[in-house]
């Protein structure tokens, strides 16, 4: 059972990158919008408001910042699988929302247990009252829970944007960086684009060694088989051009964890370009609601070989 809820709403008042300002010493500041008013350049990410800053920065020091134009008819879909988020699904929503980019919002839920159903009831009759052309939303419900994989396939089949990121609702990953992940895509350099936790100097918050010991192993593993050479396959922050989730979407077959090594594989078999950037990542901890298990890791070792092997 699915019901969409086309709608648009106003931009909550969450802190988003806009323009920067120099000082006298020629320090590059970035000045955050706070919902109250314009960027000082325009609309963020129009051609107009990208030309605006490249004629006072140049065109270098634009894309060192991630300053770039996204096309007026461009549009992202946001597929965020939900299962049990009653503490975070209206943070993560908002915070989705705030990015100013033309978006559709996806979410699936996957028979929540916590109370979770009844706030995106909620959150659907809001809908109706948004009026913002930046988002839409669509909320598709699973009659009985099926796993994170089958939350993001049932996302990928209703998905209708240019480009397909998925967006985990526990707030380990921060919207903020999706344009950053954006431009590869917008620019035509890559058909995917992987943010890797370990890439770069991004903030992390510091949890458990042998989670960290097993992605490695997993990413490993899954570069044996791929000839990639990721340093995160594990990542939630996947993103695609929806050719390629047209391509491969049909394929995929995993419910749960083994979505993430089944996508690489894939997109690999199929030589797509990857491109991978550093994220941050602010993890939790089980007893704030991490689900993920040993049991997911050695699914995820079957699915890195029998999809590194097979089609």
């Amino acid at each position: 059972m699915s019901q969409d809820v086309p709608s648009s709403a106003p931009v909550p008042p969450v802190s988003t990158p806009s323009s920067p300002s120099i000082d006298g010493a020629g320090n590059v500041t970035m000045l955050l919008g706070n919902g109250s008013g314009p960027d000082l350049h325009g609309t963020p990410y129009t051609r107009d408001w990208y030309l605006s800053l490249r004629g006072m920065l140049g065109e270098g020091a634009c894309r060192q910042l991630g300053f770039y134009a996204i096309p007026e008819d461009f549009v992202l879909s946001v597929v965020i699988p939900v299962y049990n988020e009653k503490r975070t699904i209206r943070d993560i929503l908002a915070r989705v929302r705030a990015v100013p980019v033309r978006k559709e919002i996806v979410i699936v839920e996957d028979c929540s247990r916590d109370g979770t159903i009844e706030i995106l009831k909620e959150i659907e009759t809001e809908a109706a009252a948004w009026n913002d052309p930046l988002n839409r939303l669509a909320v598709h419900y699973h009659p009985r829970n099926r796993g994170k994989g089958a939350a993001v396939r049932t996302g990928f089949a209703k998905a209708t944007g240019d480009a397909v990121i998925i967006q985990d609702a526990d707030l380990e990953y921060d919207p903020e960086e999706i344009p950053r992940l954006l431009q590869p895509i917008v620019e035509g350099e890559a058909d995917a684009v992987f943010g890797s936790r370990f890439l770069g100097d991004q903030p992390h918050r510091v949890l458990y060694f042998w989670h960290y010991l097993a992605n490695k192993v997993l990413t490993t593993l899954s570069n044996c088989f791929t000839n990639l050479n990721l340093t995160d396959m594990e990542t939630c922050y996947k993103l695609f051009k929806k050719s390629v989730l047209d391509d491969i979407g049909p394929k995929l077959r995993q419910d749960r964890f083994g979505i993430e090594p089944e996508l690489t594989a894939r997109v690999a078999r199929r030589r797509y370009r990857v491109f991978e950037m550093s994220i941050s990542y602010h993890g939790r901890t089980y007893e704030e609601g991490k689900k993920i298990g040993l049991k997911d890791g050695f699914q995820a070792l079957w699915c890195i070989v029998r999809y590194g092997l097979y089609d």
